[in-house]
């Protein structure tokens, strides 16, 4: 059976999307997790993967064309599928019973009306349906960190609906409908998959719900079965008084809409001080135009300085007695970060034949000259700076460095995005300097700072840390000497840099102290050779042991 595929709402933000290019062309087979195109949005161009196997049998624009979020984008299914009333209807449910009814004879009009059927209703094409969408280019799934709706709320179209926890930050969903909240699908502290359902949005008594659900649940719901408590919206008085009393952060996470977020960061002001006027106490963009810093919201201040709410899920603790002493071990469930983490190094590990290029580079003058820099510099410079320098300068001079292996062909990136990993409580994250060899070492600086701040407070957003040609991971300030790191795909290589050791060296004959910093470069070997690699490691050796070069 042919399945529509409509635009998915790519970020928090977004409403539409605009068809960079398609992967795929109508006729050809497609599996499920293959790239069908690539989408750009509010805030970067996304990969698209297909969530079923079978045939392209349309594609709903061309590229470069614009996509409202919910309009057919594509249809997959079987060669010779007849799809003519999916494509006229736009991806809309078909009315297949009403075609049968009025095919039947008028002599009929005594007989029963057929029982609705359950199976096979296609989520996606009910349009009070709210499905889990795709918020990063790596999510398979989210978990519901906040419900900010309750079953029988109103919702306007842009109210906050839900905090969602991806696998690289927690971000807001918001409606993109008006209507009432029928139906939760899944519960604080949930997992649910992409694309599957995550609430009903409609007038009472618009919709089969018990349809939705027997779909949701993969068949039919038994006659006279008990709705979820949480359909009725009979949550206890205890439920009832907690969302009342909601303020302006829940779980330790300040609630405020992204424009909100915005405006007080280009004002300064300190959104723990605003008094949120939205659902639930939420930070909006009035607040923020009215804000006085005389005037702080005690209660917000009161809220801050409380402890956050635990997690759902709590860290399992065992203890046992054994005849040599105690045993004891702590499990924890393992978060969304740290599952694609895992699953994406994995696959770069086994996948991208490694080679390594170790190098010691004499530190003594980039040492001196970040001292009289920083007497200087608007914002202190580190040493991860003046690399990060160094390496965007090589990079123009050896492009191969800054290639991708795509398949059947190397990419070679003429622009120049060198991700800088950014170590958090969960694992990792790579944030951005997009085209470093323009910018000068204050800038860069700068960019450095604020996305590690941003990174610690979970407020990075996907386009804050996709698009990487080449990635810098930099242990130095917990004193290791050197280690390996793995590449980062898509990009080719990776930059391992260790501390800088002061050390007995050899200079014009005579043993003298020296700063030496030791760095390895991994490298994709289907991309770059070791004579590439080599000679891009040399030219950072050059720039950081004379960086006034760098100052050209």
């Amino acid at each position: 059976m042919a399945e529509v595929i409509l635009m998915p709402r790519l970020s928090d933000t977004m409403t539409e999307g605009v068809i960079a290019a398609w992967h795929k062309k109508v006729g050809d087979a497609v599996k499920k997790g293959e790239l069908l195109a690539e989408v750009e949005t509010d805030k970067a161009t996304m990969d698209l993967e297909s969530y079923k196997d079978g045939t392209l049998l349309h594609i709903g624009i061309e590229p470069g064309g614009k996509l409202q979020v919910n309009d057919l984008l594509a249809i997959i299914g079987e060669p010779g599928e007849n799809i003519a009333d999916l494509v006229k209807s736009g991806g809309s449910a078909a009315a297949p019973a009403a075609k049968t009814e009025a095919a039947a004879p008028a002599s009929k009009e005594t007989a029963a009306p057929a029982a609705p059927a359950t199976a096979g209703v296609d989520l996606s094409k009910i349009e009070e349906v709210i499905l889990m969408p795709r918020l990063s280019d790596t999510m398979t799934e989210g978990v519901i960190a906040d419900w900010h709706k309750k079953v029988g709320d109103k919702v306007s179209k842009g109210d906050l609906l839900a905090e969602v926890e991806t696998d690289k930050a927690t971000m807001e969903l918001e409606s993109y409908k008006n209507g009432t909240l029928l139906y939760i699908g899944a519960q604080k502290g949930d997992k649910v998959p992409v694309n599957t359902l995550l609430c009903v949005i409609g007038e009472p008594g618009s919709v089969d719900l018990d349809a939705i659900k027997a779909a949701a649940n993969g068949g039919p719901v038994a006659a006279g079965s008990a709705s979820p408590a949480v359909e009725q919206g009979s949550a206890s008085g205890s439920t009832e008084a907690a969302t009342a009393t909601q303020e302006s952060t829940s779980n330790g996470r300040l609630k405020a809409s992204p424009l909100a977020r915005k405006l007080a960061a280009e004002k300064g002001i300190n959104l723990q001080q605003v008094q949120g006027s939205g659902d639930g106490g939420r930070i909006v963009k009035s607040d923020i135009e009215s804000f006085q810093p005389g005037k702080a919201a005690p209660a917000a201040a009161a809220t801050a300085a409380a402890p956050a709410a635990s997690t759902p899920v709590q860290p399992a603790t065992t203890t046992t007695s054994g005849g040599t002493g105690l045993v004891s071990f702590e499990d924890r469930p393992v978060s969304q970060m740290r599952k694609v983490i895992a699953r994406r190094l994995a696959e770069s590990k086994f996948t991208a034949p490694h080679f390594y290029l170790t190098m010691s580079i004499d530190m003594d003058k980039a040492v001196a000259s970040r001292a009289q820099l920083n007497e200087l510099a608007p914002v202190k410079i580190s040493f991860n700076d003046m690399v990060l320098k160094a390496v965007a300068i090589a990079l123009k001079q050896h492009p191969v460095v800054n290639s991708s292996w795509l398949g059947d062909t190397i990419r070679t990136n003429h622009h120049i995005n060198i991700g800088v990993a950014v170590a958090v409580d969960e694992g990792l994250l790579v944030p951005v300097v997009r085209n470093a060899d323009t910018k000068g070492l204050s800038q860069i600086a700068t960019e450095v700072k604020d996305f590690a701040g941003k990174a610690k407070a979970k407020k990075l957003q996907p386009s804050d840390w996709e698009g990487s040609t080449f990635t810098i991971s930099n242990l130095g300030m917990f004193g290791i000497d050197e280690f390996t790191a793995i590449i980062n795909p898509p990009d080719s290589c990776i930059l391992a840099v260790g501390a800088i050791q002061q050390v007995p060296v050899v200079k014009n004959g005579a043993v003298v102290p020296g700063n030496v910093m030791k760095v390895t470069l991994s490298c994709d070997h289907r991309v770059v050779d070791g004579a590439s690699g080599s000679a891009f490691l040399l030219t950072v050796k050059g720039l950081l042991e004379e960086p006034l070069r760098m100052l050209i």
